[in-house]
């Protein structure tokens, strides 16, 4: 920094109401990391928000001061765009206030809490709502963009489940969107992703679920992943709405649970969920499952709902690069790409997996919310993962290659929360025919991009 930036950061700290940090305060290094080790940046101050005013004081600095404004509640984004180099971080972590009432089956959330505080909050009244699959991503991120998770079959995506919210705008004021109050911002917030304003809190509409659902995994050596893959497409097809199943392609963990001489070879897994009250059931559901292949490892079981949440999370600070398109089937195409390209696989921690929609996800217009996709079957996710550095270029090669192998079996539109943060030209894709009207109420709500550190809708078409 020059010392005119310099002068402005502690004219910052002096006017704060809130902790801040800088470069060389204690905490600052932890604090300036996020999930994605990719992105090791360094903003010029790192504003702890505790409440929505000590935000707008924020937003009305960095405004003031035509300073980049990165925002960061879970800070999981797959794009870095929740932290920044020079800029101020808004930090929305110790907003962790959670509330649940139980007779009307809704949360009061703030930003700053992640899946796992809302679903441990929840699950003492053995309710829920769509959320997502790694309990450290922050809701509110998560929010935004659409959400997706084990849930969203039966209860849609998060934003559907979403019945108000609290944001502070580009000029620093505090508005409720919702239904009943200032609905055009409700509309564009509920998928939108954080390019009309810092939403500091959300009330959600919670279902029953739980305290405990029926949890099934299947591993199948990498040689049955074609038939595997066949398989599941006729099966999900008539699947009810309680069923989630995953597909997922990755290396075996080297764990207990997994037969040693497995650890760290490919596998073609199925991971599924039946949420649904009768776990009877459930098994009966999952019947043509268990007789399908020869898994070295199957696994179906009663499981705490919240545990099923972790079921994949990972350590901070792996590198990950993503990739992912919509389909409209899982096609001979697909099956034959997603063999090739998955043996072997790039990056010791990747995850490539599909992800079906249809149920209730589906069920609403696509014009619903700034959220297009509801005609989409399926998504596909490549997260590419692994540690060192100089393994960059031909993890993110292999990545790109295979991403494009897709192409020719994919739908136009991405999953805005999905998308990497060198795929600029795809944010039109990921709102469709919304993209006009999103492009209007941003010109509406934040004239002059004031958040622009997102996968951004600029004021101008």
């Amino acid at each position: 920094m020059n010392m005119n930036q310099i002068e402005v950061v502690k004219e910052f700290k002096d006017r704060f109401q809130g902790p801040v940090l800088l470069p060389h305060d204690p905490g600052y290094q932890e604090a300036r990391k996020v999930f994605n080790g990719y992105y090791d940046k360094y903003p010029a101050v790192i504003a702890r928000c505790r409440n929505h005013a000590e935000v707008a004081q924020a937003i009305n600095f960095a405004r003031e001061h035509q300073m980049k404004l990165a925002v960061r509640g879970g800070g999981h984004d797959y794009a870095g765009n929740s932290t920044c180099n020079g800029g101020l971080v808004i930090d929305l972590s110790l907003m962790n206030k959670v509330e649940i009432n139980h007779t009307t089956k809704t949360a009061f959330v703030q930003a700053g809490v992640t899946c796992r505080e809302l679903d441990a909050r929840a699950q003492d009244f053995g309710l829920a709502t769509t959320l997502g699959t790694s309990s450290s991503i922050g809701v509110g991120g998560l929010t935004l963009g659409g959400g997706t998770g084990f849930l969203v079959r039966k209860f849609g995506l998060t934003i559907d489940n979403l019945l108000s919210a609290e944001l502070v705008t580009a000029d620093g004021k505090l508005l409720r969107a919702s239904q009943k109050e200032n609905r055009d911002l409700f509309w564009a917030i509920r998928g939108g992703g954080g390019n009309f304003g810092v939403a500091t809190s959300f009330e959600f509409q919670l279902h029953e679920v739980g305290p405990q659902v029926l949890s099934a995994q299947f591993y199948y050596n990498h040689e049955e992943a074609k038939q595997m893959l066949q398989f599941y497409r006729e099966y999900i097809k008539t699947a009810p709405d309680e069923l989630q199943c995953y597909v997922f392609f990755m290396r075996v963990p080297p764990i207990d649970v997994f037969p040693k001489e497995y650890h760290g070879i490919m596998t073609a897994a199925l991971i599924a969920c039946y949420s649904g009250k009768n776990l009877a059931e459930g098994e009966k559901v999952l019947q043509p499952m268990q007789a399908f292949g020869n898994p070295f490892a199957a696994f179906v079981q009663p499981m705490a709902y919240q545990e099923l949440q972790k079921s994949f999370d990972m350590p901070k600070g792996f590198r990950w690069y993503s990739r992912a398109r919509y389909l409209s089937q899982i096609s001979d195409g697909v099956i034959d790409t997603l063999e090739q390209f998955t043996m072997p696989i790039k990056g010791a921690y990747t995850m490539v997996y599909l992800e079906p929609m249809g149920g209730a996800a589906n069920k609403k217009d696509s014009a619903d919310t700034a959220f297009p996709h509801r005609n989409a079957a399926y998504s596909i996710h490549n997260l590419t993962g692994w540690s060192d550095p100089a393994d960059d270029q031909e993890n993110i090669s292999w990545a790109q290659q295979f991403h494009q192998a897709l192409a020719p079996y994919s739908m136009d539109g991405v999953y805005v929360n999905l998308l990497g943060h060198d795929e600029g030209e795809r944010v039109k894709a990921a709102y469709g025919e919304n993209w006009e009207r999103l492009v209007k109420l941003k010109r509406k709500w934040d004239p002059t991009n004031v958040f622009g550190m997102n996968q951004n809708i600029p004021p101008e078409s």
